[in-house]
């Protein structure tokens, strides 16, 4: 990169590090470290969510399901519009969640089941979220090293180091600087501040995207060019694409509900004021996520069309050799071998495919099939002749796995980088390391959180508050260091989202159930829920166990036991009636059963058996309005009375208005219920459908209705949205620290110094907080 290049990654970077530091000094307590002393209006949430959502992981996921499945599926996605909009405007889990005044998911557990179930649920939560997330400074470092053209290795002082740990480690240092300098306070503010940086960047790149290709010539001629069966535009011609399906899409329907509370408790999710205005965040951000969503698709076009069309052809060549060459330094480690490849690759021609003279291409059969069959045909001629040569000692089927994971995963870095100009690739750079920043603080701080206050405290109750705040930052190195350690020895199989289902199967199989259930029934007992969650936990190792192994030990053990056929003849007729959409063959690379797949049958075996044992087990009825301080056991001052439910209010009631609402919430509700409702649901999803039983679309038909209902209107609100929450998140801010500055005061007339906070302090937070929440049901 050039060095104006440089200069727009690292003045806005040195800007949000700033704020960090300066932000220290308003860290009074351990309530503000761990909620931000829940003084947060719903825009500086909201806003900050933004740079949440925009992360490298997140990105890549993307460009991954949606280069192989095209956009088609995205359609039947309308399914989840009402449900999701129904579930925010009625604070679905997360009001209820904020009604226990819980500081943490743990303290919850133990409100509602035990304290022995608590430590134990929140390690297992915090396990694995480590687990998981430590894909994370793999892939930044990764994608940054594609994307700039760094090289694998560096000497210094004649030590040759490694250019993967250090960028890593760069990664850690910042997110984990940030953390230690304010926990949930500083990240909230720093992530509004990189929200308001990442708005007009969005604009910037969804405009040039627009101008560098052609819509009509280019984008929806790549797009129709596919076999039947696997159309990227037409969703009533997508039965033959595999793992991203309509199954696919029913577990996601599933997990929506079934899990919606199963990662809360940390970040943002008890922050607000009052529970309104947490409700009041959530709903926002249905309004914040098509920004979000536009420059996904925006993003996935331009790698489609660049990659696949014949205008750019050559460049996409160079992409490609550029690819399989820098994966081959990985994993070919003899430089002889390395070169032979690299010469292979490059010797490969030019594919210029003319849409409507070439066959249409397939997930099978495309322009990328020739480098991935070279690649695994090297791979297996070099395990015969010098195993020793490949990466670990690995054989050449599971090389070859993690080749294929590495290029699809890297076409973003090497593709974007051909596509932008300089500046823009400045630009798309910072883009990039503020997702990376403020999803890397965020998810380390969420397992800092939880083991801190849930599986340490509990040991410590007599703590000192400033030992407390230590111990946060020094579980947050922990975790960090831990995170470098698994990134550096972690190697990944499949798809990001594959593997985030497989590892996130060790909580998500069981935790559904036990926290749904716990917020709205009676019935859960704590021996129903440890049976779930133990369950849950042997089911899944035992999963990853195979998913991760297959190629390396599981298919070749079959192999010597001559079970392969026996045992694909099993699995054909097991999922024969669920054909297309589950087809599960025998693989040598990649296992037959998919993290999704499996993930959804232990689901619901563990979602039947927690019923079960907690309806066998309930002595009496557990005293939910106790856990959620209603009635008899209000601490607000004011009993929660329901509104009676009249003709005039039935609407306000369908969409969740309630007595809290003042008229610019209303406002708001009705807003996005029209757009969702009417418009998103009714006319474009539900009228598509009729329209097209009684008369079906044409492929160009599907290309302008993609272009209209994903592109243009989405445009529209985005950049409207751009200045509403901009201004929104501004004012918030200022509020926020004009707060902290007389919270700042009053503690420092009290004597209470930074990190030391007596008894008399915790309640007087406690009485602000019912204060809030009162003003909150006001509509103050």
């Amino acid at each position: 990169m050039s060095l104006f290049d440089w200069l727009i990654v690292l003045i806005p970077l040195c800007v949000v590090m700033g704020v960090g530091y300066y932000i220290r000094s308003y860290v009074r307590s351990v309530a503000d470290f761990v909620q931000a002393g829940r003084l947060c209006g719903r825009y500086v949430i909201c806003v900050g969510d933004v740079a949440n959502a925009l992360s490298i992981i997140g990105i890549i996921t993307y460009i991954e399901m949606h280069y192989k499945t095209g956009f088609a599926l995205a359609f039947w996605e309308g399914i989840l519009l009402p449900l999701t909009i129904v579930m925010s405007l009625y604070g679905y889990c997360v009001y209820r969640f904020r009604e226990t005044k819980a500081l943490s998911f743990g303290q919850f557990i133990e409100m509602r089941y035990s304290r022995k179930f608590r430590i134990f649920a929140s390690g297992l939560r915090s396990m694995t979220e480590i687990i998981c997330n430590m894909i994370m400074p793999a892939l930044a470092a990764r994608f940054f090293i594609y994307y700039i053209g760094l090289p694998q290795t560096f000497r210094i002082c004649g030590v040759e180091c490694s250019t993967f740990i250090l960028v890593a480690a760069i990664s850690m240092i910042l997110a984990i600087t940030l953390i230690c300098f304010g926990g949930t306070l500083c990240l909230v503010v720093t992530d509004a501040v990189q929200g308001m940086m990442l708005y007009p960047m969005m604009v910037v790149l969804i405009i040039f995207i627009l101008w560098k290709f052609s819509w009509s010539s280019e984008i929806v001629q790549v797009m129709q060019d596919r076999i039947p069966g696997e159309s990227f535009l037409n969703p009533y011609d997508i039965e033959q694409l595999s793992d991203f399906n309509l199954f696919f899409l029913f577990v996601t329907i599933f997990n929506a509900i079934l899990h919606r509370a199963s990662w809360i408790g940390a970040g943002t999710s008890g922050a607000a004021r009052n529970p309104h205005e947490q409700k009041m965040a959530g709903i926002l951000g249905s309004w914040r996520n098509t920004m979000n969503i536009l420059i996904y698709i925006l993003i996935a076009i331009a790698i489609l069309t660049f990659m696949n069309h014949a205008d750019w052809s050559g460049k996409a060549k160079d992409v490609r050799t550029t690819l399989s060459s820098r994966i081959s330094e990985e994993l070919i480690l003899d430089p002889a071998l390395q070169q032979a490849f690299k010469e292979k690759v490059a010797a490969l021609p030019e594919q210029k495919h003319i849409v409507g003279q070439a066959p249409p291409l397939s997930e099978k059969s495309n322009l990328d099939t020739v480098y991935l069959n070279t690649a695994h045909q090297t791979f297996r001629e070099i395990e015969k002749t010098r195993p020793s040569a490949l990466k670990d000692g690995k054989n050449g089927n599971a090389i070859f796995a993690q080749f294929k994971t590495l290029y699809h995963q890297q076409m973003l870095a090497v593709s974007m980088r051909a596509i932008f100009p300089a500046g823009l690739v400045g630009m798309f750079c910072l883009f990039m390391v503020l997702g990376m920043l403020s999803t890397d603080d965020t998810r380390i701080f969420s397992a800092t959180l939880t083991i801190t206050q849930d599986c340490i405290i509990p040991f410590m109750p007599k703590l000192d508050p400033k030992k407390h705040l230590w111990i946060f930052r020094l579980v947050a190195m922990g975790i960090g260091v831990f995170f470098l350690c698994g990134a550096f020895l972690m190697s990944q199989l499949d798809y990001v989202f594959m593997w985030s289902t497989l590892i996130t199967m060790i909580w998500m199989g069981g935790s559904g159930p036990i926290v749904l259930f716990g917020l709205y029934s009676r019935f859960g007992t704590t021996i129903g829920a440890w049976t779930t969650m133990v369950t849950s936990l042997v089911l899944s190792i035992l999963s990853i166990f195979v998913q991760r192994n297959w190629p390396d030990y599981v298919y070749p053990w079959l192999q010597s036991h001559n079970w392969v056929e026996p045992m694909g003849n099993f699995l054909s007729k097991v999922s024969r009636p669920l054909n297309p959409y589950i087809v599960w063959t025998m693989n040598p690379v990649k296992c037959p059963v998919n993290a999704i797949e499996l993930t959804f049958m232990v689901t619901i075996f563990t979602l039947f058996l927690y019923i079960a044992v907690s309806l066998l087990t309930m002595k009496k009825p557990f005293n939910l309005d106790r856990m959620l301080h209603r009635g008899i056991y209000n601490t607000d001052g004011d009993n929660k009375v329901r509104e009676k439910l009249t003709l005039s209010s039935a609407f306000s009631k369908i969409i969740g208005i309630t007595p809290e609402y003042t008229r610019g919430d209303r406002m708001i509700a009705w807003g996005i219920f029209i757009h969702s409702f009417v418009y998103s649901f009714g006319i474009m999803f539900l009228g598509v459908i009729v329209w097209n039983l009684f008369s079906p679309w044409s492929r160009e038909a599907w290309g302008r209705y993609f272009l209209i209902y994903n592109l243009v209107i989405p445009g529209i609100i985005a950049f409207i949205s751009t200045f509403w929450f901009g201004i929104g998140g501004a004012i918030d801010l200022v509020r926020l620290f004009r707060d902290l500055k007389k919270q700042k005061v009053n503690d420092m007339d009290n004597g209470s110094v930074e990190g030391n906070v007596s008894v008399a302090d915790i309640a007087e937070f406690a009485r602000r907080e019912s204060d809030r929440d009162k003003d909150g049901k006001n509509g103050k």
